[in-house]
């Protein structure tokens, strides 16, 4: 018996029985279309997460209000702590020699109106360099001019859409708009479709950051954004951070500096981690679908008893049964895992559609995974109705006994 026999002696077997053929078939497909799907909308989450915080800059480091993690004593109450991270804390960080750039951040909302119309949006209050560690477009004008970022300079950089729906068709550039209780100059417009880790920069608008504490009667800072001259000199520049604002906040560790990096390598061992978990979730389908190809090549042996018996007569061996049942098996579930990664690219594309934004496709792994595991689980759940069809008497299965 040639290979070609087995190939031929399959496809009618398979054709002989349709709707047998496509029951195997689809519960097999959706076993693999399952895991491609699952694991491209996990991937893409990963991609997603690594653009947002590339899109942050390079070279950052973040300094947040608060200690990391305490040793003993009270808590603070209501996130409290022993002192503000102030403009003048952040001012003095430009003083480190490792440090390139520093953009104090202040947020807050606040109704923004041009003569009738007006809406809520969110206010950063930030200095000159927030544009650049951001990697900010600006479409129109320019970026805020803070030489003395302690003066309340009355100007802001809004979003592309808060610019249509406040100036319409007219002209933003120059105009004077009210922000909460104050009067401030555009004198910028920011690049459409821009985005930092979900939130839309369309929708916000930017000024100093002395205006923004004087605007919410605050004086600590949400965070201060710092870029390092270079990855080298990160952890130097992370480690002098540190030491300064120690020495200026009377001995206390009272800030947290995190790196992007840390804080991007988190997510992805987190996502990453999920991604393998939803494979392995949604791999138990094609477990599944292994056992109904067992059940159905039992039922098959059952009715296929003649055709045994008559291939046993004319001199086929019980390794050539076993390797045609086997054969059968795995052409199933090959035909069924092709068919499954069809639909799954299908349905990533389907969500791509719905959410642009995210690169969702499937990872090259776990396309090859899905398809190796559905061709193993064919073949292991196939060797039982294999062997049973080996083992049949020849006269008894001629006799349909």
């Amino acid at each position: 018996m040639t290979i070609r026999d087995v190939i031929a002696f399959t496809i009618r077997s398979l054709q002989g029985f349709r709707a047998r053929t496509i029951l195997m078939l689809l519960a097999m497909a959706i076993g693999v279309a399952a895991v491609v799907m699952l694991t491209a909308l996990g991937e893409g989450a990963r991609r997603f997460v690594a653009d947002q915080f590339s899109a942050l800059g390079t070279n950052l480091l973040i300094v947040l209000p608060g200690r990391a993690e305490t040793s003993g004593g009270p808590p603070p109450l209501l996130g409290e702590t022993p002192r503000d991270l102030t403009l003048d804390d952040a001012l003095a960080l430009q003083r480190i020699p490792g440090v390139r750039r520093v953009a104090p951040v202040l947020l807050g909302n606040a109704e923004i109106s041009v003569g009738a119309r007006n809406r809520e949006v969110l206010i950063v209050g930030t200095s000159g360099d927030y544009r650049h560690i951001r990697q900010l477009d600006i479409g129109q004008g320019r970026f805020l001019e803070t030489p003395d970022p302690r003066r309340m300079f009355p100007e802001c950089v809004i979003g592309g859409e808060v610019r249509n729906e406040l100036f319409g068709v007219q002209a933003a550039l120059g105009q004077w708009l009210r922000l909460g209780d104050r009067r401030c100059r555009v004198v910028g417009i920011l690049g459409t479709e821009q985005h930092s880790l979900g939130v839309s920069m369309d929708e916000i608008v930017l000024v100093p950051v002395a205006l923004a504490m004087a605007m919410f009667n605050k004086e600590s800072l949400f965070r201060v954004l710092v870029e390092a001259r270079s990855r080298e000199r990160l952890q130097y520049t992370k480690d002098a951070i540190l030491n300064l604002i120690r020495a200026r906040h009377e001995g206390e560790d009272d800030v947290t500096v995190i790196a992007q990096d840390a804080v991007l390598a988190t997510f992805d061992k987190i996502l990453r981690a999920l991604t393998y978990a939803v494979a392995g979730i949604a791999a138990i389908a094609l477990a599944v679908a292994g056992v109904l190809i067992m059940n159905i090549m039992l039922i098959s042996v059952t009715q296929r008893t003649a055709e045994i018996g008559l291939l046993k007569a004319i001199g086929a061996r019980p390794r050539q049964i076993t390797l045609l049942f086997l054969s059968e098996a795995a052409a199933l579930s090959m035909s069924g895992g092709v068919v499954g990664w069809i639909i799954g690219e299908f349905g990533s594309w389907l969500m791509v559609q719905a959410y642009p934004d995210v690169a969702i496709s499937a990872p090259a792994w776990a396309v090859c995974a899905a398809l190796g595991v559905a061709l193993l689980t064919g073949v292991l759940f196939g060797i039982m109705p294999a062997k049973r069809a080996a083992k049949l008497d020849p006269v008894a299965a001629l006799s349909r006994r």
